[in-house]
């Protein structure tokens, strides 16, 4: 096989943000926890941060202890036949039920849960709301870090002079201007490189705002990640910059 199709190991991906397990009513991915690690390794990539679809379509709680359970599997290693891949558990809370957040993130954060997925999109929760404005600050006020999907611009202003650590997992290359006006003032603002696939989107990132506002999230299994490995790779940034861009930055907020 050519060289340039096999990535080096400092080109492996050390944290992938965007993991998600189990069916999906509207895709018909429906991968099991074996495929998904074997998946994810195929990809070099080492770490994910994944969560269970039933808490974003049907039961938070629910989701949420199914998430606990597959991380909590010891890593099987590759020397083994296994896939040497490590799952990292995000927790997550329905929007409509707002009341009642406060109880299921302190459950979470008694797990050890330090990340928090919002599915805005799929509870109907298309901008700022009360139930939206509470929960955010039940999840500021206890550190967590805050997965956020949609669009950045609909969400910012309410995430914004929190002192916040936001990943932005839909950030599209035609929404960059918002997001860099945005992280010029939010240090704890960050951004997936999915949907940067113009021919700089990721360059004028660390360009404008440094490469700590970036971090990998392929949204695994509904999406192919070999473009987006591939856009990192050959992206013109240092060494450095794509280390952090690649697990630095996400290291540092789960530790």
């Amino acid at each position: 096989m050519a060289d340039w199709l096999t990535p080096s190991p400092e080109e492996h991906i050390q944290y992938d943000v965007d993991v998600l397990f189990g069916p999906w009513p509207s895709h018909p991915t429906d991968m099991d926890l074996a495929g998904l690690k074997k998946h994810l390794a195929h990809h070099h990539i080492k770490n994910a941060l994944a969560l269970s679809t039933r808490g974003a379509l049907f039961s938070d709680q629910a989701g949420n202890t199914e998430t606990l359970a597959a991380t909590s599997q010891t890593p099987d290693s590759p020397a083994d036949g296994g896939s040497g891949v490590r799952l990292i558990p995000v927790g997550t809370v329905d929007l409509r039920d707002a009341v009642g957040a406060a109880a299921q993130l302190d459950g979470l954060i008694a797990d050890g849960v330090r990340c928090l997925r919002l599915f805005t999109g799929s509870q109907g929760v298309l901008g700022e709301t009360p139930s939206y404005r509470h929960v955010v600050g039940e999840a500021v006020e206890r550190g967590m870090v805050i997965l956020q999907d949609g669009d950045p611009r609909k969400f910012g202003a309410v995430l914004a002079g929190r002192g916040a650590d936001v990943i932005f997992l839909d950030l599209h290359v035609y929404l960059l201007a918002d997001f860099l006006l945005m992280a010029r003032e939010e240090p704890g603002f960050k951004a997936t490189t999915r949907m940067l696939s113009s021919p700089d989107g990721i360059e004028r990132v660390v360009d404008s705002v440094g490469a700590r506002h970036l971090v990998f999230g392929s949204r695994t299994p509904f999406m192919d990640v070999s473009p987006q490995t591939l856009r990192l790779r050959y992206a013109r940034i240092s060494v450095e910059d794509r280390a952090l861009i690649a697990g630095g930055n996400v290291q540092e907020l789960v530790g």
